[in-house]
């Protein structure tokens, strides 16, 4: 311990560069931990469906009939705001909800959690994800 504090009062901007570092490394943690529980990756969609979790496409009518996962439905991105009303009995079960690309889908689950949505998630990278893994899509 004497050997620390010693090599402290030898090189404090060391020391200062090095607790700085270590409190960003940290922050930085803190947040991906924090952004990354709302997102999951495609495999954790296909089990989370096989448990009856119920699948949001947020993409317009004519991308949603073009090319969907299977068994989702589809929900204007407008609509979100009445979720809580018009889904009020999947408010416990898993919600997964997605778009082209994962943005408007991580907005979408901030707002159903605020609704109080307890397991909703986005599917992290979007259609883009599913289709990059070679996953099906459904055509109606």
């Amino acid at each position: 311990m004497d050997r620390l504090i010693e090599y402290t009062a030898h090189h404090p901007l060391l020391v200062s560069a090095a607790v700085v570092a270590a409190v960003l490394v940290i922050a930085y943690e803190a947040r991906v931990r924090a952004l990354g529980t709302a997102a999951i990756s495609p495999q954790e969609l296909i089990r989370l469906m096989n448990q009856g979790a119920l699948v949001l496409d947020l993409r317009p009518a004519d991308q949603f009939a073009a090319g969907h996962i299977g068994g989702a439905r589809p929900l204007a991105s407008a609509e979100i705001a009445r979720a809580g009303d018009t889904l009020k009995k999947h408010k416990t079960k898993p919600v997964i909800v997605y778009c082209d690309a994962g943005s408007l889908a991580s907005a979408a689950v901030r707002k159903l959690a605020a609704q109080g949505f307890t397991h909703a998630f986005s599917l992290r990278g979007g259609i883009a994800a599913w289709r990059s893994e070679n996953l099906p899509l459904a055509k109606t």
